[in-house]
C-alpha cells in the first residue's frame, strides 16, 4: 500500500482517512470499536473527527468525539494511528456567527481533548475561516496550542486559496511549519454540481488544485463519495437523486461511466469514486465515512486497489 508523507513533518498516512460523522448516530460503542479496528487492520491509520460532529442530534455535545474517545480508552493504545479533529465551527443554529476567537478555539480544543481522552491531537484544524480576523492572529493561536503540547501540527478547513497563501507567507516570515493540511470539498462530481446550500463550505476549484500542486500543504478532500449520490443513482434510479446538488447532466454521464468501469473491473461504486483521487497528478488524501461494516469493507478495498488514469477516460 502506498502511503502519503507530509513534507517537513513526521506524518506518514494511509491513502484514505476514516471520517466519523456517523459516530454516535449510525454506530456507537461496540460497533464503533469494530469499525475502527477493522479500518486499522486493513492498513488505514487516519481517523478524522470534529468537535461539532453529531451536535445536530439533541442530548449530547461532541458525541462523535466521545465515541472515538471511548474506543481509544478501551484499546489502551494510541501510537498506531493518526488522530485529527477540528474546532471553531459555528453553532448550528447561528451559522452566520463566527467562533474563531482564541477563547472559543481554546474551549473547543480543551473539550475535544477531554472527549477524546488524549493529551494531544496529531493535526488540529480550523473548521471554518473568519475573514474579519487576520491570518497572523489565527496562526499564532495554533502556534500557542502547539507550544503547549496540545497539538502536533495544524491545518485549515474551508479556507480559500488566497487565505492559505497569506497564512503561508506569514509562517515563512516567522519560521513556522504552518498549515500541514487543508480539508476542502472535492470529489468526482464536484466540478459539475449545482451551488451548495452551505455558503461557509469551500469547494476545491482549479485555483486551489494549482496551489496544492506546488505546496507542502496536503489536500484532504471531504465528501469523497459524493454523499452517496452515485450509489443511489445506480441502486434506486434517477428519481431518488433528482433533488441532489449533484443532479446535473454532466454528472449523470459520469454516473454511466462509473457503472461501466465497475462492470469492467469488478469494483464497487465506492472503489471507483475513491479511485478518482488516486489518479490525480499530485498526492491527495480523501476522507470517507461508513455507516456499517459492509460500507467499511468497500472503503477498505480502496486502500489496496491500483487505480490507473486510463480507466477514467470517461471524465474527459
Amino acid at each position: 500500500m502506498k502511503t502519503i508523507k507530509i513534507p517537513n513533518t513526521s506524518l506518514e498516512l494511509s491513502p484514505l482517512g476514516l471520517g466519523t460523522v456517523n459516530a454516535g448516530i449510525a454506530w456507537d460503542h461496540q460497533e464503533a470499536c469494530d469499525i475502527f479496528e477493522s479500518f486499522l487492520a486493513a492498513g488505514g491509520n487516519l481517523i478524522d473527527t470534529a468537535h461539532v460532529y453529531s451536535d445536530w442530534i439533541p442530548g449530547e455535545i461532541a458525541r462523535a468525539e466521545r465515541v472515538v474517545g471511548d474506543w481509544i480508552r478501551s484499546r489502551g493504545r494510541r501510537d498506531d494511528f493518526i488522530l485529527m479533529t477540528k474546532g471553531g465551527h459555528p453553532r448550528n443554529e447561528t451559522m452566520h456567527i463566527s467562533r474563531l476567537s482564541r477563547e472559543e478555539m481554546t474551549a473547543d480544543l480543551d473539550s475535544s481533548l477531554e472527549k477524546l481522552g488524549v493529551d494531544c491531537v496529531d493535526i488540529y484544524f480550523y473548521h471554518r475561516d473568519d475573514l474579519n480576523r487576520t491570518v497572523e492572529e489565527l496562526v499564532e493561536t495554533m502556534e500557542d496550542f502547539r507550544r503547549a503540547g496540545k497539538i502536533r501540527y495544524y491545518g485549515c478547513s474551508n479556507w480559500t486559496t488566497q487565505r492559505m497563501k497569506e497564512a503561508d507567507q506569514y509562517c515563512r516570515k516567522k519560521g513556522y511549519r504552518g498549515f500541514v493540511a487543508n480539508q476542502a470539498m472535492y470529489n468526482i462530481g464536484v466540478a459539475h454540481m449545482k451551488p451548495f446550500s452551505d455558503p461557509t463550505m469551500v469547494v476545491c476549484d482549479e485555483e486551489m488544485l494549482a496551489y496544492h500542486r506546488e505546496s507542502d500543504n496536503l489536500l484532504i478532500p471531504y465528501m469523497g463519495v459524493c454523499s452517496g449520490f452515485f450509489h443511489k443513482w445506480k441502486n434506486k434510479g434517477p428519481e431518488a437523486v433528482k433533488d441532489s446538488c449533484y443532479y446535473t447532466e454532466p454528472n449523470l454521464k459520469i454516473a454511466e461511466g462509473i457503472c461501466k468501469l465497475c462492470e469492467e473491473k469488478g469494483w464497487t461504486i465506492t472503489q471507483a469514486l475513491l479511485g478518482f483521487f488516486g489518479i490525480q497528478d499530485f498526492p491527495m488524501l480523501p476522507l470517507a465515512s461508513a455507516s456499517n461494516q459492509n460500507q467499511l469493507k468497500e472503503l477498505n478495498q480502496a486502500l489496496t486497489t491500483e487505480f490507473r488514469a486510463e480507466d477514467y477516460e470517461f471524465l474527459k
